[in-house]
């Protein structure tokens, strides 16, 4: 079906560009009657799409500001891969104080969502401790020597809360800053995992010091390396993870 598939949402519906955003989709910017909207086609399952989707609502439901799907005319959230949703007005953040408001919203997210049930076919940085496969990651492809390093890095995270995290808030790109709101967008990494993983910011926006910091620092950038593996960005981010011994 494809991107004949927007004709669900209604008659009117055309794309207009496409935008940047989502690591394996391809996003457009969409008008549905004059009305600016995003669209996005990949290849996730049902299943990951309606947890997707499910979370988004929950979220909007308790007041943060996220792109929540639209149904299409029969009521459904997303047909074959293909998902539309709300546009989310505002610019990137820019300013220490956007990063503190960025980190704010994102302890909101880590509240709201104690207890939320894992996305399928996810695996959490501490479930990488014991298996080598979860989505995008294959511990199997990286060296022996990086794979304990990156283990080393997860192993220090026991015992702190978990949550779903949206996965790369670091990158200015995912969050809209207004006057009055910070909003995050591009969910398409986000799982449930230790909560501290999406703290990790730019200007240090969550506050963190000492150990804490550390922590956060080496596991994210393990995770990175990780998910990123073998371009030229997971390289350099394993390079921040610090050898064993």
């Amino acid at each position: 079906m494809g991107w004949d598939g927007l004709a669900l949402w209604g008659e009117n519906v055309r794309r207009v560009k496409p935008l940047s955003g989502g690591s394996s989709n391809d996003v457009w910017r969409v008008e549905i009657g004059g009305r600016p909207v995003v669209a996005r086609l990949g290849k996730r399952s049902d299943a990951d799409l309606a947890w997707e989707a499910g979370l988004l609502e929950h979220l909007d439901r308790e007041g943060l500001t996220v792109p929540v799907p639209i149904p299409t005319l029969d009521g459904r959230l997303f047909v074959e891969g293909l998902v539309v949703m709300e546009y989310v007005e505002g610019g990137p953040p820019q300013t220490a104080e956007d990063w503190r408001r960025t980190a704010d919203v994102l302890r909101r997210l880590h509240a709201l969502t104690q207890g939320w049930p894992q996305r399928p076919g996810w695996r959490s940085s501490t479930d990488l401790l014991q298996v080598d496969k979860g989505t995008r990651i294959d511990l199997t492809a990286m060296p022996a020597e990086a794979v304990l390093r990156c283990r080393a890095a997860w192993q220090r995270l026991s015992g702190e809360p978990r949550s779903v995290v949206h996965g790369n808030p670091n990158n200015p790109g995912n969050v809209r800053v207004t006057a009055d709101r910070v909003a995050l967008i591009d969910w398409d990494e986000a799982h449930v995992d230790v909560s501290v993983l999406d703290l990790v910011l730019p200007f240090n926006g969550a506050v963190l010091e000492g150990e804490a910091l550390d922590i956060a620092e080496q596991a994210s950038a393990a995770w990175e390396a990780a998910v990123c593996w073998k371009d030229d960005y997971a390289v350099s981010r394993l390079a921040e993870v610090r050898a064993i011994g």
